[in-house]
């Protein structure tokens, strides 16, 4: 029997336009899927075979895929390059020497994040001295509502997003708040005070805290986050480092004409 696909069901409404299909191939590699034969294209896109193989040949044309050796394919140069010119990879160059400065200060592992529709996407990751096992690399998605970072990016988010979050608060530990009423007063206070806070609310073990990236003219662009075991020494005697960071992530970002048009990133 046919493996049934785990895609959402928008990919298998019938009349998709070529775009749309080619679209759907290429968001068949994750991070679990960097290398896929022609076959699992098919399955993870529903997909008929000679459709994908026939799209397939198109990208692997375009540069956008690559066809290896043994005959399986993966990301191509072009896709790359192109990658390099999205607002999200120039906002994570400005801010990389002070992401590098504030692990090496405080030894604790730092995201930053922008958000993508109702997730916080991760445009990067550093591991410090206090490292955490490794669940989220850059590319990655985390939840809005039971993260620091996510919880920052959710209070500056529009009303309507706001309520499609609320209206599925699934959780993920004993300690994910699944109360939107009690959300939406953290989300109140993240405001207030620049700083959004996560204990073992994603994952066990793990506290994290998190402050907003604010560029000129554009207001909060991304979030900033610390993370560390909960066994660690305090978060917050890191937060003077943070502030600093973000400040400066901000600043240089605005003077790179940096432009982060979150609702670019909305689904």
């Amino acid at each position: 029997m046919r493996k049934r696909s785990h895609r959402p069901p928008a990919r298998t409404a019938p009349g998709r336009s070529v775009t749309s299909r080619a679209l759907s191939a290429l968001d068949a590699f994750d991070h679990g899927h960097r290398v896929l034969s022609l076959s699992e294209i098919a399955r993870r896109t529903d997909l008929p075979l000679a459709t994908a193989h026939r799209l397939v040949a198109e990208l692997c044309e375009a540069r956008l895929l690559s066809r290896r050796p043994d005959g399986a394919y993966e990301i191509g140069a072009r896709m790359w390059r192109l990658g390099l010119l999205s607002p999200p990879t120039m906002l994570r160059e400005a801010a990389l020497p002070y992401l590098q400065d504030l692990v090496l200060s405080t030894g604790h592992t730092v995201h930053l994040a922008v958000r993508d529709g109702t997730r916080a996407l991760v445009i990067d990751r550093l591991a410090g001295s206090r490292s955490l096992p490794t669940r989220h690399r850059p590319g990655g998605w985390l939840p809005l509502h039971c993260t620091a970072v996510g919880k920052v990016l959710l209070a500056y988010a529009p009303a309507d997003l706001q309520d499609a979050v609320m209206a599925d608060l699934t959780p993920h530990t004993k300690y994910t708040v699944t109360d939107s009423a009690v959300l939406r007063r953290q989300l109140h206070t993240v405001q207030s005070e620049q700083l959004a806070r996560s204990a073992q609310e994603h994952r066990m073990g793990v506290s994290s805290l998190a402050m907003p990236i604010t560029m000129s003219g554009q207001g909060v662009v991304a979030a900033l986050a610390l993370l560390a075991p909960m066994a660690a020494p305090r978060l917050g005697d890191a937060l003077g480092p943070m502030t600093a960071a973000a400040a400066a992530i901000g600043t240089k970002a605005t003077r790179a004409d940096v432009v982060v048009d979150l609702h670019e990133l909305d689904r």
